[in-house]
């Protein structure tokens, strides 16, 4: 057992891996609603639900499974992963995971942007810049930043959601009923649920790192399980705000921006607004963060020593300068539309198809070793 494992709380064990994985997949559309209206509103209110409900256990599925391999290959970067799941392979997700990188952070730069252009009328350059630099600053710091960033961020998170629906039910609780009680077709659930399952699930091998907590086989699935429903939570809060205007708030750039001017509470509206902000930055530190640790273990290797706060900010700098400059050129909700899809089935095919075959013949077929053994206990 490594020396964090020994010293693990009961909060890094089970709670801080589903933390992690909302903080990566939350990110510029979930955070404002753009990809709930993209992927679960064009089936209608409940057909939304359902397919909320469906991606979430997707998610717990995935996670659970993937939390066990991490442990029982002593794997806690994504390189380490995929080399032991797929040998020469690996290279394949590293190609996707560049891809995913360069998509999110733009997605998460062209959000903040956004944000701060509806808030107080910035030019849409300086909020992707201050989320570049918080980044850059949060990565820099290693990995123990990362995680309390990840603890806090979240705690805000839950509370702000629960607020909104708390808000919304007061204001417009007539017109959600309404909304729920429209007869619209619910056909296309499933198809949207696996759609955003499939390219979001990349998120539980970015945080790989953080596993380093967990004692056992057993603590690995129960997070994994735990892990779904922790990060499907706050969307299904706030769809359930959505549905009050639909369907057209489907069309909104920034659904989120779009509610808060109907509630017209404008010390909430910023504290919703600083809530998404945050949440860009959780997401957009745990994909770089992820990269860095992939470099980390090379440099390990190689040279003995970890990675530097200066290297670390080298490689955020020379990321993010590439993603904001396709935010700037494509815009939100195009990144969202056509290329989500793309990622999800590319992670399909070099993620998802290899663990749940490879990956969990493994873990199956291997119940002597000590690793493996603890999942039956």
């Amino acid at each position: 057992m490594s020396g964090a494992a020994a010293g693990s709380s009961w909060f890094q064990r089970f709670l801080l891996p589903g933390f992690a994985l909302k903080a990566v997949i939350i990110g510029g559309g979930y955070a404002t609603g753009r990809e709930l209206a993209e992927y679960f509103l064009a089936s209608g209110p409940w057909g939304g639900l359902f397919g909320m409900i469906f991606a979430a256990l997707l998610w717990s599925l995935i996670a659970a499974v993937t939390f066990a391999y991490a442990r029982l290959v002593q794997a806690y970067d994504y390189r380490a992963f995929f080399v032991a799941l797929l040998g020469p392979g690996w290279i394949a997700f590293e190609a996707a995971y560049v891809i995913f990188v360069v998509l999110i952070l733009a997605v998460f730069g062209a959000t903040a942007g956004a944000i701060g252009h509806a808030l107080i009328g910035m030019p849409a350059f300086v909020g992707t810049l201050l989320l570049a630099i918080g980044i850059i600053v949060i990565t820099a710091l290693g990995t123990g930043a990362v995680e309390r960033m990840f603890k806090y961020v979240s705690l805000l998170l839950y509370a702000v959601y629960a607020l909104f629906l708390l808000l919304g039910l007061w204001t417009f609780g007539d017109r959600i009923a309404v909304g729920f009680s429209t007869t619209v077709p619910t056909t296309g659930w499933l198809l949207g649920g696996a759609t955003y399952a499939s390219y979001n699930i990349v998120g539980a091998v970015v945080i790989l790192p953080v596993l380093r907590h967990l004692t056992s086989q057993r603590d690995a699935v129960i997070a994994g399980l735990i892990a779904g429903p922790l990060t499907m939570l706050p969307a299904i809060l706030f769809f359930i705000c959505m549905v009050a205007f639909y369907p057209a708030i489907g069309v909104e750039t920034l659904p989120s921006d779009f509610l808060l001017r109907q509630l017209d509470i404008p010390a909430f509206h910023w504290l919703f607004q600083l809530m998404i902000f945050g949440a860009l930055l959780e997401s957009g530190a745990g994909a770089v963060h992820a990269i860095n640790e992939r470099i980390a273990g090379v440099v390990q290797a190689r040279r003995g020593h970890d990675l530097g706060p200066g290297a670390r900010a080298l490689i955020g700098i020379l990321l993010l300068t590439l993603c904001m400059a396709v935010a700037n050129r494509i815009g939100l909700i195009d990144l969202i539309a056509s290329g989500y899809r793309f990622l999800a089935w590319l992670f399909l095919l070099v993620f998802v198809a290899p663990l749940l075959t490879i990956g969990l013949a493994r873990l199956l077929r291997r119940p002597s070793t000590p690793l493996a053994g603890e999942m039956l206990s």
